[in-house]
Protein backbone atom coordinates (compact mmCIF):
# COMPACT_ATOMS: atom_id res chain seq x y z
CA UNK A 1 0.00 0.00 0.00
CA UNK A 2 1.25 3.27 -0.99
CA UNK A 3 2.12 6.27 1.65
CA UNK A 4 0.14 8.77 -1.01
CA UNK A 5 -2.62 8.12 -2.89
CA UNK A 6 -3.43 10.72 -6.34
CA UNK A 7 -5.23 13.63 -5.34
CA UNK A 8 -4.20 13.69 -1.92
CA UNK A 9 -4.18 17.04 0.11
CA UNK A 10 -0.71 17.81 1.91
CA UNK A 11 0.62 20.22 4.15
CA UNK A 12 3.43 22.42 3.42
CA UNK A 13 5.04 23.94 6.97
CA UNK A 14 8.20 25.43 8.43
CA UNK A 15 8.45 24.60 11.69
CA UNK A 16 12.52 25.88 11.90
CA UNK A 17 13.70 29.96 10.12
CA UNK A 18 11.24 31.00 8.20
CA UNK A 19 11.82 31.19 4.58
CA UNK A 20 13.46 34.44 2.72
CA UNK A 21 10.99 36.25 0.34
CA UNK A 22 12.74 35.95 -2.39
CA UNK A 23 12.02 31.97 -1.99
CA UNK A 24 8.34 32.77 -3.44
CA UNK A 25 9.44 31.82 -6.61
CA UNK A 26 11.00 28.42 -5.45
CA UNK A 27 7.53 28.12 -3.93
CA UNK A 28 5.29 28.63 -6.15
CA UNK A 29 7.29 25.81 -8.26
CA UNK A 30 7.04 23.65 -5.36
CA UNK A 31 3.30 24.34 -5.78
CA UNK A 32 3.34 23.68 -9.36
CA UNK A 33 5.58 20.30 -9.30
CA UNK A 34 3.10 18.59 -6.50
CA UNK A 35 0.20 19.71 -8.64
CA UNK A 36 1.40 18.38 -11.95
CA UNK A 37 2.12 14.70 -9.92
CA UNK A 38 -1.76 15.13 -8.89
CA UNK A 39 -1.20 16.16 -5.25
CA UNK A 40 -3.11 19.17 -3.66
CA UNK A 41 -0.46 20.99 -1.29
CA UNK A 42 -1.90 23.32 1.14
CA UNK A 43 0.48 25.99 2.07
CA UNK A 44 0.78 27.60 5.49
CA UNK A 45 0.34 31.54 6.20
CA UNK A 46 3.60 30.93 8.54
CA UNK A 47 6.08 29.88 5.62
CA UNK A 48 8.04 33.52 5.27
CA UNK A 49 10.05 35.46 7.75
CA UNK A 50 7.76 38.44 9.75
CA UNK A 51 10.67 39.27 11.86
CA UNK A 52 14.33 38.77 11.88
CA UNK A 53 14.09 34.76 11.46
CA UNK A 54 11.22 34.40 12.50
CA UNK A 55 7.84 33.23 10.56
CA UNK A 56 5.87 33.48 13.68
CA UNK A 57 6.17 32.51 17.62
CA UNK A 58 6.91 28.87 18.23
CA UNK A 59 3.10 28.57 19.12
CA UNK A 60 2.03 29.71 16.17
CA UNK A 61 4.20 27.84 14.41
CA UNK A 62 2.82 24.84 15.94
CA UNK A 63 -0.49 25.56 15.82
CA UNK A 64 -0.12 25.89 11.95
CA UNK A 65 0.75 22.21 12.40
CA UNK A 66 -1.59 20.79 14.56
CA UNK A 67 -4.32 22.15 12.36
CA UNK A 68 -2.94 20.03 9.43
CA UNK A 69 -2.10 17.13 11.86
CA UNK A 70 -5.84 17.45 12.93
CA UNK A 71 -7.20 17.91 9.12
CA UNK A 72 -8.32 14.39 8.19
CA UNK A 73 -7.97 15.71 4.32
CA UNK A 74 -4.26 16.36 5.04
CA UNK A 75 -3.13 12.56 4.26
CA UNK A 76 0.85 14.12 4.26
CA UNK A 77 3.32 17.10 5.98
CA UNK A 78 6.40 18.70 4.46
CA UNK A 79 8.28 20.94 6.25
CA UNK A 80 10.84 23.32 3.73
CA UNK A 81 12.54 24.66 5.78
CA UNK A 82 15.43 24.12 8.46
CA UNK A 83 18.01 26.19 10.13
CA UNK A 84 17.90 26.49 14.25
CA UNK A 85 14.18 27.18 15.65
CA UNK A 86 12.05 23.85 15.37
CA UNK A 87 12.58 23.35 18.95
CA UNK A 88 10.51 26.24 19.85
CA UNK A 89 7.32 24.52 18.57
CA UNK A 90 7.65 21.31 21.20
CA UNK A 91 6.01 22.62 24.28
CA UNK A 92 2.87 23.35 21.93
CA UNK A 93 2.16 20.49 20.21
CA UNK A 94 -0.36 18.30 21.64
CA UNK A 95 1.11 14.77 20.95
CA UNK A 96 -1.96 12.98 22.03
CA UNK A 97 -4.39 14.76 19.40
CA UNK A 98 -1.10 13.29 16.75
CA UNK A 99 -0.92 10.08 17.65
CA UNK A 100 -4.74 9.84 17.54
CA UNK A 101 -4.01 11.67 13.81
CA UNK A 102 -0.89 10.10 12.15
CA UNK A 103 0.18 10.76 9.11
CA UNK A 104 3.42 10.93 7.08
CA UNK A 105 5.69 13.97 8.17
CA UNK A 106 9.42 14.81 6.11
CA UNK A 107 11.67 17.08 7.21
CA UNK A 108 15.68 17.17 7.37
CA UNK A 109 18.54 19.21 9.01
CA UNK A 110 17.33 21.50 11.83
CA UNK A 111 13.65 19.22 11.21
CA UNK A 112 15.28 16.26 12.84
CA UNK A 113 14.36 17.56 16.37
CA UNK A 114 10.79 16.76 15.17
CA UNK A 115 11.45 14.19 13.54
CA UNK A 116 13.12 12.66 16.81
CA UNK A 117 9.97 13.90 18.89
CA UNK A 118 7.25 12.90 16.77
CA UNK A 119 8.87 9.26 17.05
CA UNK A 120 9.53 9.02 20.67
CA UNK A 121 6.36 10.78 21.69
CA UNK A 122 3.99 8.90 19.81
CA UNK A 123 6.14 5.98 17.85
CA UNK A 124 4.56 7.35 14.60
CA UNK A 125 7.32 6.54 11.89
CA UNK A 126 8.52 10.04 10.32
CA UNK A 127 10.78 10.81 7.30
CA UNK A 128 14.17 12.15 7.38
CA UNK A 129 13.42 14.16 3.74
CA UNK A 130 13.37 17.57 1.94
CA UNK A 131 10.39 18.28 -0.67
CA UNK A 132 12.45 20.40 -1.85
CA UNK A 133 14.42 18.10 -3.55
CA UNK A 134 11.69 18.24 -6.47
CA UNK A 135 12.67 21.46 -7.50
CA UNK A 136 16.59 21.24 -7.25
CA UNK A 137 19.14 19.91 -9.87
CA UNK A 138 18.18 16.43 -9.70
CA UNK A 139 14.60 17.26 -9.76
CA UNK A 140 13.57 15.05 -12.55
CA UNK A 141 15.21 11.82 -11.26
CA UNK A 142 13.87 13.26 -7.68
CA UNK A 143 10.31 13.51 -9.04
CA UNK A 144 10.40 10.03 -10.39
CA UNK A 145 11.77 8.42 -7.93
CA UNK A 146 9.42 10.14 -5.07
CA UNK A 147 6.25 8.81 -7.10
CA UNK A 148 7.70 5.56 -7.00
CA UNK A 149 8.85 5.42 -3.63
CA UNK A 150 5.82 7.23 -1.56
CA UNK A 151 2.86 7.21 -4.63
CA UNK A 152 3.42 3.66 -5.87
CA UNK A 153 5.06 0.59 -5.25
CA UNK A 154 8.82 0.97 -5.69
CA UNK A 155 11.87 1.69 -3.20
CA UNK A 156 14.11 3.90 -4.64
CA UNK A 157 14.33 6.62 -2.09
CA UNK A 158 14.80 4.32 0.72
CA UNK A 159 17.56 2.11 -0.36
CA UNK A 160 21.01 3.98 -0.54
CA UNK A 161 24.32 2.33 -1.42
CA UNK A 162 26.95 2.26 1.58
CA UNK A 163 30.20 1.26 2.78
CA UNK A 164 31.38 -0.55 5.73
CA UNK A 165 33.84 1.20 8.24
CA UNK A 166 33.77 -1.25 10.96
CA UNK A 167 31.39 -4.33 11.45
CA UNK A 168 29.35 -6.81 9.10
CA UNK A 169 25.90 -6.51 9.78
CA UNK A 170 23.45 -4.06 12.02
CA UNK A 171 19.49 -4.71 12.22
CA UNK A 172 17.35 -2.07 14.05
CA UNK A 173 14.88 0.50 14.41
CA UNK A 174 16.77 3.84 12.90
CA UNK A 175 16.56 7.31 14.94
CA UNK A 176 18.90 10.44 14.40
CA UNK A 177 19.20 13.12 12.48
CA UNK A 178 21.40 16.25 12.21
CA UNK A 179 24.63 15.73 14.06
CA UNK A 180 24.15 19.07 15.53
CA UNK A 181 20.44 19.74 15.63
CA UNK A 182 19.42 16.20 17.21
CA UNK A 183 21.26 17.57 20.29
CA UNK A 184 18.94 20.12 20.93
CA UNK A 185 17.10 17.20 22.59
CA UNK A 186 19.57 16.50 24.81
CA UNK A 187 17.98 16.42 28.66
CA UNK A 188 14.68 16.75 27.16
CA UNK A 189 11.58 14.35 27.41
CA UNK A 190 11.67 14.29 23.73
CA UNK A 191 14.71 12.74 22.55
CA UNK A 192 14.29 9.30 21.41
CA UNK A 193 15.13 6.19 23.64
CA UNK A 194 18.77 4.75 22.44
CA UNK A 195 18.98 1.14 23.54
CA UNK A 196 19.26 -1.34 20.60
CA UNK A 197 18.74 1.55 18.08
CA UNK A 198 20.56 2.27 14.91
CA UNK A 199 21.49 5.90 15.21
CA UNK A 200 21.90 8.20 11.79
CA UNK A 201 23.91 11.12 11.91
CA UNK A 202 24.58 12.93 9.10
CA UNK A 203 25.39 17.56 8.52
CA UNK A 204 26.02 20.51 6.43
CA UNK A 205 28.50 22.61 8.25
CA UNK A 206 31.39 21.95 10.57
CA UNK A 207 35.00 21.53 10.69
CA UNK A 208 36.72 18.88 12.33
CA UNK A 209 36.95 20.18 16.24
CA UNK A 210 32.79 20.56 15.43
CA UNK A 211 32.31 17.24 14.68
CA UNK A 212 34.86 15.85 17.12
CA UNK A 213 32.68 17.79 20.23
CA UNK A 214 29.53 16.64 18.95
CA UNK A 215 30.50 12.76 18.79
CA UNK A 216 32.14 13.15 21.91
CA UNK A 217 29.13 14.38 23.55
CA UNK A 218 27.01 11.50 22.18
CA UNK A 219 29.48 8.98 23.79
CA UNK A 220 29.19 11.22 26.92
CA UNK A 221 25.84 10.83 26.82
CA UNK A 222 26.10 6.93 26.60
CA UNK A 223 24.29 6.80 23.56
CA UNK A 224 26.98 4.69 21.30
CA UNK A 225 27.31 1.73 24.63
CA UNK A 226 23.04 1.83 23.97
CA UNK A 227 22.96 1.63 19.52
CA UNK A 228 23.72 -1.76 17.71
CA UNK A 229 25.06 0.53 14.90
CA UNK A 230 25.78 3.84 13.10
CA UNK A 231 24.77 5.07 10.31
CA UNK A 232 27.02 8.18 8.94
CA UNK A 233 25.04 10.05 5.97
CA UNK A 234 26.59 12.90 4.46
CA UNK A 235 29.08 15.58 5.78
CA UNK A 236 28.94 18.29 3.47
CA UNK A 237 31.63 20.66 4.27
CA UNK A 238 34.25 17.97 5.95
CA UNK A 239 33.91 16.29 2.32
CA UNK A 240 33.82 19.13 0.16
CA UNK A 241 37.26 20.51 2.17
CA UNK A 242 38.42 16.93 2.59
CA UNK A 243 39.44 18.06 6.14
CA UNK A 244 41.61 15.62 8.12
CA UNK A 245 41.08 13.37 9.90
CA UNK A 246 38.01 12.54 7.88
CA UNK A 247 34.64 11.91 9.59
CA UNK A 248 35.15 8.12 9.35
CA UNK A 249 38.44 8.68 11.45
CA UNK A 250 37.18 10.95 13.75
CA UNK A 251 33.88 8.52 14.20
CA UNK A 252 36.35 5.57 14.64
CA UNK A 253 38.24 7.64 17.25
CA UNK A 254 35.85 8.86 19.77
CA UNK A 255 33.88 5.52 19.70
CA UNK A 256 36.61 3.50 20.36
CA UNK A 257 34.54 -0.21 20.57
CA UNK A 258 35.93 -2.00 16.69
CA UNK A 259 32.38 -3.95 18.19
CA UNK A 260 30.13 -1.37 17.24
CA UNK A 261 29.08 -1.89 13.19
CA UNK A 262 29.31 1.21 11.56
CA UNK A 263 28.27 2.48 8.24
CA UNK A 264 28.89 5.45 6.06
CA UNK A 265 26.42 6.64 3.06
CA UNK A 266 26.87 9.45 0.58
CA UNK A 267 23.31 9.25 -0.52
CA UNK A 268 21.80 10.44 2.23
CA UNK A 269 21.95 14.38 4.13
CA UNK A 270 22.13 17.54 2.71
CA UNK A 271 22.86 16.87 -0.95
CA UNK A 272 20.35 17.71 -3.34
CA UNK A 273 20.30 14.24 -4.52
CA UNK A 274 19.70 12.85 -1.11
CA UNK A 275 17.42 9.76 -0.53
CA UNK A 276 15.49 9.64 2.50
CA UNK A 277 15.74 7.24 5.75
CA UNK A 278 12.61 6.30 7.84
CA UNK A 279 13.25 7.52 11.65
CA UNK A 280 11.40 4.52 13.87
CA UNK A 281 11.84 2.50 10.89
CA UNK A 282 13.68 -0.72 10.91
CA UNK A 283 16.23 -1.79 8.56
CA UNK A 284 18.55 -4.50 8.28
CA UNK A 285 22.18 -4.26 6.88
Amino acid sequence: MSLLNYGDKVGIVACSNGLDESSRIKMEELETTLTSINLKPMFSDKIYRKISVFSGTGEERAKVLMNFFKDSNIKAIFDVSGGDLANGVLEYLDFEIIRNNIKPFFGYSDLSVILNALYSQTAMKTYLYQIRNLIQVNKNKQIEDFKNTFMGSGNELLTFNYKWIQGNSMEGIVVGGNLRCLLKLSGTEYMPDFQDKIIFLESLGGDVPKMTTYLTQYKQMGIFKKVQGIILGSYTEMERQKYSPSIEEIIKEVVNNPSIPIVKTNEIGHGKDSKCIIIGGKIQI
